[in-house]
């Protein structure tokens, strides 16, 4: 990897580092998703990010969580290519397609500069369908679902983002041990592929406060596809309406489920926080 060059981005804390994949390539990519994740002895992220030609849309990302595993999407991810490839040249266009293993997002990119940008991503229906989240519970969809964990029971919500999400309506959102229950929720068996877990508080009708513990990268200051489920799940349980202001520890993410076409939209800031070459 010597002589790699990178950009370090994050949206609303969430952050990754940046790969040219037009003009440099890994040959062994979550090997160095690993190494320059770590926050001690590499660059330090959630994950590691290649920007790559498409054949059918305007870039293909391609991700590694920070434990190496290969990612289907990330929101704040997605923002921060439609910012790189404008900054860098790689387009002119304000109106991005971008392919993940998720399928096509299309992102709008809005006021900003340099340093900062707003960018609305586009994060198409949510899938409620069990067997294609997926989580191994026979209902449909599954709306509050009494889950055992070491004996307590916690009431979830599974939405699908193109990657797994299960989300859990409680209090006291700051005091409660992420470390601890997170990953026995990750790994938990009515999870097929693991999950990434969202804990919420309500605040009123149009604002939640969320912490987010991720499949294979641990807690994060924030999560895209996560803000989406947790908006999305707050709807199905009645407690929001459909334009929702999540604020995470990294930050604030707008979201809006619309009702005409089903589709989740997302908007928040994509920051550039530096960049470098590996030495």
């Amino acid at each position: 990897m010597k002589g790699l060059k990178f950009t370090k981005m994050q949206g609303a804390g969430n952050d990754y580092i940046y790969i040219n994949g037009f003009t440099q390539s890994i040959e062994n990519p979550s090997e160095a998703a690993i190494k320059l994740s770590n926050r001690n002895f590499g660059i330090g992220s959630d994950g590691l990010v290649f920007i790559l030609p498409s054949e059918t849309c305007d870039f293909r990302m391609q991700m590694f969580n920070s434990d190496g595993s290969e990612a289907e999407m990330c929101g704040n991810a997605s923002r921060c290519v439609g910012k790189y490839v404008f900054d860098n040249g790689l387009t002119t266009k304000t109106e991005i397609t971008l392919e993940t293993k998720a399928g096509v997002k299309y992102l709008s990119l809005l006021e900003g500069d340099e340093k900062t940008r707003k960018v609305r991503v586009d994060m198409g229906e949510p899938i409620l369908e069990p067997t294609l989240i997926p989580v191994s519970i026979a209902e449909e969809p599954v709306i509050s679902y009494p889950l055992n964990i070491d004996g307590k029971t916690w009431k979830i919500t599974c939405v699908s983002m193109g990657n797994p999400h299960a989300a859990v309506f409680t209090t006291g959102i700051d005091k409660l041990d992420l470390p601890l229950i997170g990953p026995k929720f990750e790994k938990h068996p009515v999870f097929p592929r693991k999950t990434n877990t969202e804990f919420i508080e309500v605040v009123d009708r149009n604002t939640l406060n969320m912490r987010v513990w991720e499949r294979g990268a641990g807690e994060t200051l924030a999560c895209g596809t996560g803000a989406c489920a947790a908006g999305v799940a707050a709807v199905l349980n009645g407690l929001c309406d459909r334009n929702i202001t999540i604020h995470l520890i990294g930050g604030d993410l707008q979201i809006e489920w619309d009702v005409v076409n089903n589709h989740v939209y997302m908007t928040g800031e994509a920051v550039t926080v530096f960049e470098g070459v590996i030495l």
